[in-house]
């Protein structure tokens, strides 16, 4: 059984705190001596999960399943802003995509190319 909540990072606060609540629930079940497994079912979350849970509670306590919060996004300097707009500004066919849709992947590849490459 895996984890029915998103796995990219990108939560919102309340998404954060939805997750909170499910670590500290599972806790709350571990101090009650309850299997992992019985756990992971009734939270609907993956044993993995749980058993780093535990370990985690045992050795910090309840911090130590708390939220860390946001990671933040990372900040790109005006230069950096710069160079990405304009290569993004060139659009997808100039960097040999057979469309115009600019993807996640695309724009990882296009903006990781040195800065000298005509594509």
């Amino acid at each position: 059984m895996g984890c029915e909540y998103a796995q990219s990072g990108w939560l919102t606060d309340a998404g954060r705190a939805t997750r909170e609540r499910i670590r500290l629930e599972a806790v709350e079940r571990v101090g009650r001596r309850e299997k992992n497994g019985e756990i992971a079912a009734a939270l609907r979350v993956s044993e993995r999960s749980v058993e780093r849970w535990r370990r985690a509670w045992r050795e910090r306590g309840d911090v130590g399943v708390l939220s860390r919060g946001s990671p933040g996004r990372p900040r790109l300097g005006p230069e950096q802003m710069d160079r990405l707009e304009r290569r993004l500004e060139r659009g997808p066919l100039a960097h040999r995509w057979a469309d115009q849709r600019w993807t996640p992947a695309r724009v990882v590849v296009a903006t990781a190319r040195p800065a000298d490459h005509r594509a």
